[in-house]
C-alpha cells in the first residue's frame, strides 16, 4: 500500500524559511517521479515541484522557482522541500504527490505577520 506522510508545515512570517518532509513507503521510491503540490482555501490544487528520482532532474512552477528546492534521499525513501523567502501567498496546504493517483493528507504551510 502507497504511503505518503508530510511534516515539517508551520506558521512562519513572511521571508522565512520552512523544510517540509514526505515520508513514502509501499513502492519503489528510488525509482519514482515525485512531486510537490499545494491547494490554498478555495482555490485549485497547484502543481509546485517535481524531481526524478533516479536522475535528480527538477522543474519548479515560476511562482516558487528561485526560492523553493526540492530534493530527496533515496536511502531514506524521504522527499523533502526546502522553502525560502515565504511570501503570505504561499499559504497552503502542502502535500507530496506519486504520479496522479496517491497523494498524502499535507501538511499545512501559513506565512503571515
Amino acid at each position: 500500500e502507497v504511503q505518503l506522510v508530510e511534516s515539517g508545515g508551520g506558521l512562519v512570517q513572511p521571508g522565512g524559511s520552512l523544510t517540509l518532509s514526505c515520508a513514502a513507503s509501499g513502492f519503489t521510491f528510488s525509482s519514482a517521479h515525485m512531486s510537490w503540490g499545494r491547494q490554498a482555501p478555495g482555490k485549485e490544487p497547484e502543481w509546485v515541484s517535481t524531481i526524478n528520482t533516479r536522475t535528480g532532474a527538477t522543474a519548479y512552477a515560476d511562482s516558487v522557482k528561485g526560492r523553493f528546492t526540492i530534493s530527496r534521499d533515496n536511502a531514506k525513501n524521504t522527499l523533502y522541500l526546502q522553502m525560502n523567502g515565504l511570501k503570505p501567498e504561499d499559504t497552503a496546504l502542502y502535500y507530496c504527490a506519486l504520479g496522479t493517483n496517491w497523494r498524502g493528507q499535507g501538511t499545512q504551510v501559513t506565512v503571515t505577520d
